[in-house]
């Protein structure tokens, strides 16, 4: 009687679930985590990624996984390469660093890996993948929602195809007896280094996209717009082709006539983003932001824990009655892909222009015609002149600095009124926005 065997765990998926159950697993040198000398070790030292399952026929159980296993995530930053369990599992631990702790973390990790003798790097993801890889080990985002991580079916795909490759770089050996050789414990490891013997061998081609943007892609579609107006302007002769000289630098200076925001991916709505201002006398900064928009209530900065991205879900009558918006909260914009300033709809200021120096708008004016500006001060103070001089772009909010805070809430209700009437009039809520 032929007996079913079931398909092998896979790493990135038991991650998300031991995540979602609050048990992450633990770094060892041992696939057996009994021995305690050998459990909770650091990722420079171990070998294996322990996971305690649970299941109804089997109970409780440890799972290993050898950290240099590949996964289901390719980095298109790293020249399309699938990352390995350490990468993943270092990704999660680093998830609330900023870009520059991220890298400085990778940097110490990898040197640790080299004075221990292995022949293994860790790879930082560039900002937009190391979202998406947390958001997905979070379940903030179904599977099939993510941008980078092949399905399952993919996968085993890949998996079989390398390992008919290794059968024929051994000298064709029959793939039958190759098989019940990998029953055994040697054989299958034998046949890993083979695999990697392979791949270090292997040639990496690019097509034409990846010769011309190198490995960071870069995103010129804003280019596009704004001189295909101006091309397309010059090209047409007649009054007609006047016409549309004349009306050119218009479309390019006029923040309400600029070209429309791409269209987000099916079924996928994109998420507005809101600017903070990172200055030290900014009455609301990271730590203490998503209580007050959230709740309605002001406390200090200094009483709240710091994150470099913050997320928050706001209902919106105007635009969504139904399902909330999911906002994201960041207060330097170092990271941005081009794509990402379509989707600012709001920035926090203190009146003070070094704010912008590295934004894709340095100019007040100009930036507060893409989206709303938002000053926050104390009731009884002055507004700062460089404020009231930026105009109706700004709006200008103040909250009491005694220990009153129920008229928080009142504050806070302006500030959405104004997001809301600012995102209705950039086309938020239209053709899937």
């Amino acid at each position: 009687m032929a007996t079913s065997t079931r398909p092998p765990p896979d790493p990135l998926a038991l991650l998300r679930t031991s995540i979602a159950a609050g048990s992450l697993p633990i770094p060892t040198t041992d696939p057996d985590p009994s021995s305690a000398a050998e459990s909770n070790v650091s990722l420079a030292h171990a070998s294996y990624l322990v996971f305690n399952t649970q299941s109804a026929q089997d109970g409780s159980q440890h799972t290993p996984f050898l950290l240099t296993h590949i996964t289901r995530f390719v980095s298109v930053a790293a020249g399309t390469k699938s990352l390995d369990l350490r990468s993943v599992f270092f990704c999660w631990q680093n998830k609330d660093q900023n870009a520059g702790t991220y890298i400085a973390a990778a940097q110490a990790l990898n040197e640790e890996l080299r004075q221990a003798g292995k022949d293994e790097t860790v790879i930082n993801l560039v900002f937009a993948e190391k979202l998406d890889l947390n958001q997905w080990l979070a379940g903030d985002i179904a599977e099939e929602e993510s941008e980078f991580i092949r399905s399952l079916d993919a996968n085993k795909a890949a998996r079989a195809d390398a390992k008919d490759a290794a059968a024929t770089a051994k000298g064709g050996e029959d793939v039958e007896m190759r098989d019940a050789d990998l029953a055994d414990g040697a054989a299958a490891k034998r046949e890993q280094e083979r695999l990697k013997e392979i791949y270090a061998a292997e040639r990496k081609m690019g097509d034409r996209n990846t010769m011309l943007r190198g490995a960071k892609i870069q995103d010129f579609s804003d280019v596009r717009k704004k001189y295909s107006v101006l091309f397309f302007g010059k090209s047409r002769g007649g009054a007609g082709g006047g016409q549309q000289q004349q009306l050119a630098p218009t479309l390019i200076s006029n923040p309400a006539l600029r070209p429309p925001v791409k269209a987000a991916q099916p079924g996928r709505r994109p998420e507005p983003i809101i600017l903070l201002s990172p200055s030290a006398s900014s009455l609301l900064r990271m730590p203490n932001i998503k209580s007050f928009l959230e709740e309605g209530i002001y406390t200090p900065p200094e009483s709240g824990t710091s994150s470099n991205i913050l997320h928050l879900t706001r209902t919106l009558p105007a635009l969504s009655p139904i399902k909330p918006l999911r906002f994201i909260l960041v207060d330097d914009p170092a990271s941005f892909r081009p794509d990402y300033w379509d989707r600012l709809v709001a920035v926090f200021t203190t009146g003070q222009t070094w704010q912008f120096k590295n934004y894709k708008w340095q100019v007040p004016a100009e930036l507060f015609g893409h989206a709303l500006g938002i000053y926050v001060g104390w009731k009884g103070e002055l507004v700062p002149e460089t404020v009231k001089g930026w105009g109706r772009g700004v709006m200008v909010a103040q909250i009491d600095k005694g220990g009153v805070r129920w008229r928080d809430r009142e504050v806070v209700e302006d500030v959405w009124r104004g997001i809301e009437g600012r995102m209705k009039e950039m086309g938020w809520g239209k053709d899937g926005r």
